[in-house]
């Protein structure tokens, strides 16, 4: 899939570009499929702003796709390819044998009228298809990959991205995620074969603000162009230094660059290298 460099008409049109779109077969959702999506414009139940820099962005409904693909050893035909305005992959719809329709994420390379199957067992090595990984090759590239057998997949979600199924011993698989972290999962977790679609989603230039508005992104004012009441960047006459040892965040703690990752998570066992990005 590519995109399209505008022409600079304007200051907000030069080095803007925008997705052709060109995998895209269906305009409308799936009725069934779809629920509504309040805007919370990042507050918490209680109305109180627990995410900065959220609101305004355009209506949308919520797009029901299933991650677990549970309907073992039934193939499903592939109906249709559909933006999902929640997340930067977009989405195929499937229907099965009995009528039934679901979404999944859309992987590159499936196109319409092709068959997909998920299983408990070996399928065959065809994009789409979904299996646990102790019955794929080495060097499958798989994409929503579960956590736990049976909760549904929860890494490997976004646009253009993949990881690498570099062995399987005892009980765990190996895998090499996006981010270039190795990893340890069990062997019994299911994932989809592909990559991602999507692929230029990465390439996307938003050139003017208005556009990130219509997204639900709000602007986010320099710490040191604050007052020294509200951040602790700020102050100072014309443009000055933060005048700190090392950045802080508006209430007080270090930022850039800081480790955040809890010292004695559970799951650090399973991390035999850490992310190179």
């Amino acid at each position: 899939m590519g995109h399209r460099i505008y022409k600079p008409t304007s200051p907000g049109r030069r080095n803007s570009s925008v997705n052709t779109f060109e995998e895209i077969t269906k305009d409308r959702p799936e009725k069934s499929l779809i629920t509504p999506l309040p805007s919370r414009a990042g507050r918490n139940f209680e109305g109180k702003i627990t995410v900065r820099h959220q609101g305004g962005r355009h209506k949308r409904f919520y797009r029901l796709v299933d991650f677990r693909q549970d309907r073992y050893d039934l193939p499903a035909v592939v109906k249709a390819v559909e933006y999902d305005p929640n997340r930067s992959a977009h989405i195929a719809l499937l229907e099965y044998p009995d009528g039934e329709k679901r979404y999944i994420i859309f992987p590159t390379n499936l196109r319409p009228g092709a068959r997909v199957v998920s299983s408990r067992g070996p399928v065959p090595i065809q994009v789409g298809n979904r299996a646990p990984l102790r019955y794929l090759p080495v060097g499958t590239m798989v994409h929503n990959i579960e956590l736990t057998p049976g909760k549904g997949g929860e890494i490997v979600r976004s646009a253009g991205s993949a990881a690498v199924l570099m062995a399987v011993e005892g009980n765990y698989a190996q895998l090499k995620l996006p981010s270039g972290e190795i990893r340890r999962v069990v062997k019994e977790t299911a994932a989809s074969i592909g990559q991602v679609g999507n692929v230029d989603h990465l390439n996307v230039r938003y050139g003017k603000a208005g556009r990130r508005r219509h997204l639900g992104i709000r602007p986010s004012v320099r710490g040191k162009a604050m007052n020294p009441v509200d951040h602790p960047h700020g102050g100072g006459e014309g443009v000055n230094p933060i005048g700190l040892k090392y950045p802080k965040t508006p209430w007080g703690k270090h930022a850039l660059g800081v480790k955040t990752r809890r010292k004695h998570r559970r799951s650090n066992r399973f991390i035999l290298q850490r992310r190179t990005h």
